[in-house]
């Protein structure tokens, strides 16, 4: 099987699954944690060598606070527990505005755990438009100046894009790393994460004919 060098996870359905439980909506972001660690692990026993999670982005926040300082929470918790693993771990979004955790400003900067096996992004107030904005307007089209001319620089080019929740589209996810990305979609929301999801991701991935325009 060809198995893709870098996949990113878009993690959508968690109010909508709580919603299904009877309970609030915020109550539905800390059961996205258990998917995030389990889904880390079946990488990289699989051999992939970097993962990039949407934790949130900056028109999340938009939402009332008592969702906001729930999923800020759960994004606080997720990389907590991935400072457990074998992870190369970056948290990656706008870290200079006040919703963004103070707990993560240490890891704005990539920080080694472990054997740092896995290369894993993990973004938290993350805007495509403020990933694109350390570009200057004379940057040469090179896709190479283009790429380290980005907040993003240290993100790779996303093979598959994975996301839960039956919505169809990227959501402003890493435009420049996902521009040809292979992009699968599980209807089923988030919390309820199987590893049959990611296995069969893996084998729609497999069938693909990558070609990267060429």
């Amino acid at each position: 099987m060809r198995v893709p060098a870098h996949i990113g996870i878009i993690p959508d359905g968690n109010r909508r699954w709580a919603e299904s439980k009877g309970l609030s909506k915020e109550e539905g972001y800390e059961k996205g944690l258990r998917p995030g660690l389990e889904i880390f692990k079946l990488c990289q026993e699989i051999g992939i060598k970097e993962l990039s999670y949407y934790g949130f982005t900056m028109d999340n926040t938009k939402r009332p606070s008592v969702q906001t300082l729930a999923f800020r929470k759960a994004c606080v918790d997720a990389v907590e527990m991935l400072c457990n693993e074998d992870a190369s771990l970056l948290v990656l979004g706008n870290a200079t505005s006040p919703l963004f955790p103070k707990e993560l400003e240490t890891y704005t900067n990539r920080k080694n755990f472990g054997k740092a096996s896995t290369k894993v992004n993990f973004l938290v107030n993350y805007g495509w438009h403020w990933d694109l904005s350390k570009t200057p307007e004379n940057t040469s089209t090179n896709k190479n100046n283009l790429m380290e001319s980005l907040y993003s620089s240290d993100v790779s080019r996303i093979d598959l894009i994975i996301r839960w929740g039956g919505r169809r589209r990227l959501s402003g996810f890493l435009p420049v790393q996902s521009v040809y990305s292979d992009f699968y979609v599980i209807d089923d929301y988030w919390p309820d994460f199987r590893p049959e999801h990611l296995y069969e991701a893996l084998e729609w991935y497999n069938q693909q004919d990558v070609t990267l325009g060429g």
